[in-house]
């Protein structure tokens, strides 16, 4: 195949971008450097795809229609769209940022697929949709109508958006939802990473609430094999859950940090914060039968590699 990975220089698209290219595919990478976090990380991110043949990066921004319509121009055979502003807690700061980034993107992305090909698309959604639910686990079919963060919401706009055109213009969409994805090359702000980086520098961390929030956490390489299996399979409309399918309370994941670091977390406690969602749990049936996805890699092992990894770059 030949494929367009947009949001190549982030952290699951550099490690999308490597996959494909591992397994032979042609892969042009897209990104626009939005400045949630410093250049020179995802600059670094891109080493190991720059480094294969099969790799061309393209730098350009999807807020621009006509950008989008030049990255189509030059034919793939189907398109990863993993650009986008992630983050809950920034967007209630910024929500016109997200509108932007995420929505007006996706739609001028969906609008060059329409002018111009491929049919085939994997949209990178999020969890974050089904708000703050008790009953678990989440299943795709569960009513999704009431984001608690302006991030949540504009991924469910995108989501609803494809199936316009899917439905309009008989484009192929796998909407793909992510549940809380770490591993090597996570973004810095997120909570593993920041967790990490503190205790091994004796600092102390910030623990919202009392510790019992749960989440699904996924490592990167089976979102990433979700993903591969989805842009050989997409056909339809389909809504799919990938995830690690296993809750983890936060005062366990802290719990588990400690035994692998060695080290004694000061922890600092504070109000939960709005937009954050008490737990997340993936039905991951769905992906199962449509993509023969299962899990792999546990939360422990998980994270002694991400550890592994934050030493290396360290001391590199």
């Amino acid at each position: 195949m030949r494929v367009l990975v947009t949001g190549a220089a982030g952290f699951i698209g550099s490690h999308l971008c490597e996959a494909l290219l591992a397994q032979g595919h042609v892969v042009v990478g897209a990104d626009n450097f939005d400045p949630y976090y410093d250049r020179s990380v995802k600059e670094h991110n891109l080493r190991g795809a720059r480094a294969v043949p099969g790799f061309r990066f393209v730098e350009a921004d999807l807020r621009d229609a006509e950008a989008a319509r030049r990255l189509m121009g030059e034919g793939f055979d189907a398109v990863a769209h993993l650009a986008g502003r992630g983050g809950v807690r920034r967007s209630i700061l910024e929500p016109r940022a997200y509108a932007e980034l995420n929505y007006l993107a996706t739609l001028n992305l969906l609008e060059a697929l329409r002018e111009r090909g491929p049919r085939r698309l994997v949209f990178a959604s999020t969890s974050s949709i089904y708000g703050s639910r008790n009953e678990v686990p989440f299943r795709e079919d569960d009513a999704t109508d009431r984001p608690v963060s302006p991030y949540a919401a504009t991924k469910k706009a995108c989501e609803a958006l494809c199936h316009a055109y899917h439905h309009l213009h008989g484009l192929d969409v796998y909407a793909l939802r992510f549940f809380t994805v770490y591993g090597p090359r996570q973004r810095p702000d997120m909570a593993i990473h920041t967790f990490v980086r503190k205790m091994e520098a004796g600092e102390p961390i910030e623990r919202y609430g009392d510790g019992s929030a749960e989440r699904d956490y996924t490592y990167v390489d089976d979102i990433v094999r979700g993903v591969v299996r989805a842009l050989e399979r997409v056909r339809g409309y389909e809504i799919i859950n990938v995830g690690g399918a296993s809750t983890t309370p936060l005062r366990r994941l802290v719990a588990l940090l400690e035994r692998l670091l060695g080290r004694r977390a000061e922890i600092i406690e504070r109000p939960p914060q709005p937009g954050d969602v008490p737990r997340t749990a993936a039905d991951v049936s769905k992906a199962a039968r449509l993509l023969d996805f299962a899990p792999r890699v546990g939360l422990e092992e998980g994270l002694e590699r991400f550890i592994a990894w934050y030493r290396k770059e360290r001391t590199s």
